[in-house]
């Protein structure tokens, strides 16, 4: 048996850190270009605060999930050795990281300015309704894409002091690249999904999901795209994006190509982040 650190590492998810990574991705997107924007580097406490808030974001939004989800995950495969599903947490130690993991993002929200500080205030409550979605919404994973943009809003906010035209390019195209790779991920679970009665993007597109996963994919290119043109990000930004487009064409090919077992699934998501960071590198050296 695990002991009660190594399972609330197990419950922060922080033994899997491609989902970790994948939030702080478009908040680095945020933070790089809304500086680019403003002229000025990426401040380094700013930076520390922006990386540091999305792990506290992410381990609040984990143990809420686990909270939820504890009955549920109990019957799927991939979540059954959860620890809040398979009990060896108790819901009372789960309550107490919930607290740490709440207060550590506030503390470090407070750090911000006013319009950003809302900004985390307000991205509470969706995170907190996604998991309850998938019982009554048939498409949960658009409210987990509204949650991800606030990774956008918030850091750029911090710099900015305010939204323009270019944040909610890249706002847009992180809602539909946080479409693609979750419903990619819901794939892995739309078997126990069906049975339980749980909804999921996977489910409601059905035999199109891998159609919808390209479109959603083709959606974040175009609008990477005239954010590149509205900001002038140059060549290595462009070369960037052909990289992540060539991959995203791939994947959506694997997905049209019979069968499609479910280890590919975890696989194409994990790849996701690999492209994440290529976009964030043309970014940086634009």
């Amino acid at each position: 048996m695990a002991s009660i650190p190594l399972r609330i590492i197990y419950l922060l998810r922080w033994h899997k850190p491609a989902g970790r990574l994948i939030l702080m991705i478009p908040a680095l997107w945020a933070l790089v270009l809304a500086c680019r924007q403003e002229a000025i580097a990426p401040p380094l406490d700013l930076t520390i605060v922006i990386l540091l808030g999305s792990l506290a974001t992410s381990a609040m939004g984990c143990v809420i999930n686990d909270l939820w989800d504890r009955e549920i995950d109990s019957q799927v495969e991939r979540t059954r050795n959860r620890p809040l599903a398979n009990k060896s947490l108790s819901l009372v130690v789960g309550a107490v990281v919930l607290v740490i993991a709440a207060g550590c993002a506030l503390g470090l929200a407070s750090y911000l300015n006013p319009l950003s500080f809302a900004l985390c205030v307000a991205a509470v409550p969706v995170i907190g309704v996604y998991p309850l979605c998938k019982r009554f919404f048939a498409l949960p994973q658009l409210v987990l894409s509204l949650a991800w943009g606030f990774a956008v809003l918030i850091p750029w906010t911090a710099v900015a002091q305010g939204l323009d035209y270019p944040a909610w390019l890249l706002w847009g195209a992180t809602l539909a690249w946080t479409m693609a790779f979750d419903t990619i991920y819901a794939l892995s679970d739309r078997e126990d999904d069906r049975k339980l009665g749980i909804n999921s993007s996977a489910i409601f597109f059905g035999d199109y999901a891998p159609i919808a996963i390209g479109g959603f994919y083709a959606l974040t290119v175009l609008l990477l795209g005239l954010l590149g043109l509205e900001m002038k990000l140059g060549a290595a930004f462009f070369y960037g994006l052909g990289a992540a487009t060539i991959g995203w064409g791939w994947h959506w090919h694997q997905l049209r190509t019979p069968p499609n077992l479910p280890p590919i699934y975890p696989q194409l998501f994990n790849q996701n982040v690999i492209f994440g960071f290529i976009l964030l590198l043309g970014m940086a050296l634009a």
